[in-house]
């Protein structure tokens, strides 16, 4: 376990935080060149895999992980797409957000709900990690015929 003093972690936290509003203000306005520059060119990109929808899949670069944004309005129906964020949590270079989130399959019509966290990382001003954790099984079935 690393010790840091409070003001790198302070200044490092404010930093992160802007970074994270600032991703969440660019997924809201469905902004892609802005999210490409808020993503590193590298990214430690992880969603549980679910080959049953089309929207999740292996990503490791900046332009794929924004890309993956348009992939969802693609498949699912814009109007229907619901997300909350509960808690912000910020801890230096980390920062975790829960929720819950919602929508509706395009192809099927068929609808899913659930909580999800995500653990961001930012370094250098930009994200370079984006772990999602969130009910595949629902959104799987969801997409389902």
């Amino acid at each position: 376990m690393s010790v840091r003093s409070s003001a790198t972690t302070d200044v490092t936290g404010e930093a992160t935080r802007a970074v994270v509003q600032e991703f969440l203000a660019a997924r809201i306005a469905g902004d892609t060149g802005r999210l490409v520059g808020i993503f590193a060119e590298r990214v430690d990109w992880m969603l549980a895999e679910n080959p049953g929808v089309p929207w999740i899949r292996p990503r490791s670069t900046g332009a794929e992980c924004a890309a993956q944004f348009v992939e969802l309005t693609r498949y699912t129906v814009p109007e229907d797409a619901r997300a909350s964020v509960d808690v912000l949590l910020v801890d230096g270079a980390d920062a975790v957000l829960t929720g819950r989130v919602s929508g509706t399959v395009r192809a099927t019509g068929k609808s899913f709900e659930g909580p999800y966290a995500l653990r961001l990382t930012v370094e250098g001003g930009r994200i370079v990690r984006h772990h999602l954790y969130e009910d595949g099984l629902a959104i799987a079935e969801a997409c389902a015929a």
